[in-house]
């Protein structure tokens, strides 16, 4: 009799479900207080222009004066301040992770941004979020779906804590689609960015993981079915940098 196979991916390996949350757990504990310096020696810088490019296009609301956004994974911050920063006070930020070590490092960030009064934190995990239904305005998630084990529930999970007419938003490393590009970013990626994770963080193992876990990502295409499976309707994606990262927008309607 032919066992099912249960098991899924952490990087390039495989593992049971049961293991891979902590696995993951155990990557973001390790580079938590380096996490921003790497995301700039790793794209360049170019992450920034990224999540700029990602609040645009939500465009937060001027004059609201009770307006919810959820960050989730978002432990550092970097999302929810944007936010925060391009909107006016009416505007409330809730940021939810996993790691405690990642929701430290955003609450010290918070308090030297002068933002302390407008943001939350919560530990808690995308697939079981710790919010009633219909609780936001937008919810956004920003280089870490790909670290949730069930993506599919954490899409689901997305849409009920989401307000009838709120927005699904995601940025995520994707597929490149630019001939040429895509080899010279696969050279960099597995040569390059594991090795300045070790002489950074002193930590290989957990960017060997992060580039892995890139490559183990639905496509553009894929992924925006998947938040169609998941009851969004007028879903689309841009893509950015060729498609080094895509950005994902879907409506609860």
């Amino acid at each position: 009799m032919n066992r099912t196979d249960t098991s899924t991916s952490f990087g390039f390996k495989k593992v049971e479900p049961e293991q891979r949350q902590g696995l993951v757990n155990a990557v973001f504990s390790s580079v938590a207080d380096k996490y921003d310096l790497m995301n700039d020696l790793m794209s360049g810088g170019m992450h920034r222009l990224w999540k700029s490019a990602f609040v645009n296009w939500m465009a937060p609301p001027k004059t609201s004066a009770d307006y919810r956004h959820l960050d989730v994974a978002g432990g550092t911050g970097d999302i929810a301040f944007r936010v925060l920063q391009a909107s006016k006070g009416g505007t409330r930020s809730v940021i939810c992770d996993i790691s405690g070590e990642m929701l430290r490092v955003g609450e010290k960030r918070a308090g030297e941004n002068g933002l302390r009064d407008r943001v939350t934190f919560v530990q808690g995990n995308a697939e079981a979020l710790p919010f009633a239904d219909n609780s936001f305005d937008v919810y956004t998630i920003a280089f870490g779906i790909r670290n949730v084990t069930h993506i599919d529930q954490a899409l689901r999970e997305a849409r009920r804590v989401l307000k009838r007419g709120g927005r699904f938003m995601c940025l995520e490393f994707s597929k490149v689609e630019v001939p040429v590009l895509d080899r010279i970013y696969d050279l960099f990626s597995f040569n390059v960015i594991p090795e300045m994770g070790r002489l950074t963080t002193g930590d290989r193992d957990s960017y060997q993981y992060l580039v892995e876990s890139i490559r183990k990502f639905p496509s553009q295409d894929d992924f925006a079915a998947m938040i169609e499976e998941a009851g969004f309707e007028r879903v689309v994606y841009r893509n950015l940098s060729g498609g080094i990262a895509a950005m994902h927008s879907g409506w609860k309607i």
